[in-house]
């Protein structure tokens, strides 16, 4: 039972928040009050709903919100979001457009496992459907999973992709953002010896961390700094009696919040004081800019313990895909065994979670694939956000992406792109 009161407490903490937000909010709107002409009773009722708001976002998970897209012949189709295959931690799930014929790309979009749900890739999701078929992978809350369920750690994470990329079949584009990238790779490399057949026709990459070590950032400091021992006795929680999970070891999603707000405090801290300004002087509204990024910001899930501590170990600190030393299920995963999958990389010219370097070192190690099938972009201003649901992205990177996939679609050689030099931002 080690470490379960621990989460109980944060859980109480979190509640509690959120209760002092209610009452704040009700007691300082009741109508007599109103009677005082006190402008502090609008700044209590006006913190009380930004609190009580932000608490009681931490445990929701948030809805895709996608319900529908224009077609080509002005009408609107609608969108279900139909489960192809489902697992214990995670659902390859599907944005299926009614009333369209089947695209000619189609795209498994791998979202990222770090704290946040794939939802976080909302808008990706809706600037790709009107142009393709869009699959997502739907990484479930580990508190959510009970422990008969067993293990999930990033060699399992690998073959959940392995087995998402046999499901939806040779004719699929790839894209991996952020912390799935190298794992995105080694599934490719894994399908390249075990089952050529089912390998992608493209792999883009978008902010991944494949070599660490290539750029420094806040985030591999950290990793270098802390031991494994240190990591396991301060971030790893037992899930409390609240949850289906109740005893899995996990990294829960209120500390990676924490860690993110601690990285920009001042930014955050300003944000929420003018939010209960403008709650209070009648501003605000419910989908309003502030609403709607922290509504997703404040979502956060569990990650499972041996999840969390093997990314760490063997990602960061070993740097087991970078020196193209990853194993899975006993197998020697050889990136250089990639020779029909087109690959692309993708970074932030401002990113400082996977800073510039970290993401392009994959091309060097595609040994066995030709340079026609490489191809490397590096956004000017970017950072780690805008390459992937940002301006950089809508405006810039978007297009870039579907043109590659275009590209190199088909059984047929690809057309031969240009390969970028390598930039140092």
């Amino acid at each position: 039972m080690k470490y379960m009161a621990t989460y109980d407490l944060m859980e109480s903490i979190r509640n509690t928040n959120e209760w002092m937000g209610a009452t704040a909010r009700a007691m300082a709107s009741y109508p007599a009050f109103s009677m005082t002409m006190n402008p502090m009773l609008g700044m209590v009722a006006a913190w009380g709903e930004v609190t009580e708001r932000s608490f009681g976002r931490m445990v929701k998970k948030p809805d895709w919100g996608i319900r529908s897209i224009p077609g080509p012949e002005g009408q609107d189709h609608l969108i279900d979001i139909n489960t192809v295959v489902e697992k214990p931690f995670g659902n390859l799930i599907q944005f299926y457009v009614r009333r369209r014929a089947p695209m000619a790309r189609k795209i498994l979009l791998v979202a990222p496992m770090s704290g946040h749900y794939a939802t976080l890739l909302r808008s990706t999701v809706a600037s790709l459907l009107p142009d393709a078929d869009v699959f997502v992978t739907d990484w479930h809350n580990a508190r959510d999973i009970p422990v008969s369920d067993g293990k999930f750690d990033i060699e399992d994470y690998t073959l959940y992709l392995v087995d998402f990329m046999r499901e939806m079949g040779p004719d699929t584009h790839v894209i991996a953002v952020c912390q799935p990238a190298p794992l995105a790779l080694a599934a490719a490399a894994y399908l390249a010896a075990e089952d050529p057949a089912a390998q992608p026709r493209s792999l883009t990459l978008i902010g991944g961390p494949i070599d660490p070590d290539a750029a420094a950032t806040d985030v591999t400091d950290f990793g270098r700094r802390i031991t494994m021992g240190q990591l396991e006795q301060i971030a790893i929680q037992r899930v409390g009696f609240k949850y289906k999970g109740v005893g899995r070891l996990v990294y829960p999603g209120m500390l990676q919040l924490q860690s993110f707000i601690s990285m920009n405090s001042e930014r955050h801290s300003k944000a929420f004081s003018e939010q209960i300004m403008r709650v209070a002087q009648g501003e605000a509204s419910e989908q309003d800019a502030h609403n709607r990024f922290y509504d997703e910001y404040l979502a956060v899930m569990d990650m499972t313990a041996e999840f969390y501590l093997s990314t760490v170990e063997r990602i960061f600190k070993g740097l087991e895909i970078a020196k193209n030393e990853f194993v899975v299920a006993g197998k020697k995963v050889d990136i250089g065994a990639i020779s029909n999958v087109a690959v692309m990389t993708v970074e932030g010219e401002n990113d400082d979670i996977s800073a510039p370097g970290q993401c392009v070192a994959a091309l060097a190690m595609l040994t066995g694939l030709p340079d026609s099938k490489k191809l490397q972009h590096l956004e000017p201003g970017a950072g780690h956000y805008g390459i992937f649901a940002g301006k950089s992205w809508r405006l810039n990177i978007r297009p870039l992406v579907l043109k590659f996939i275009d590209a190199n679609a088909g059984a047929a050689k690809p057309a031969a792109l240009k390969v970028v030099p390598a930039q140092t931002a």
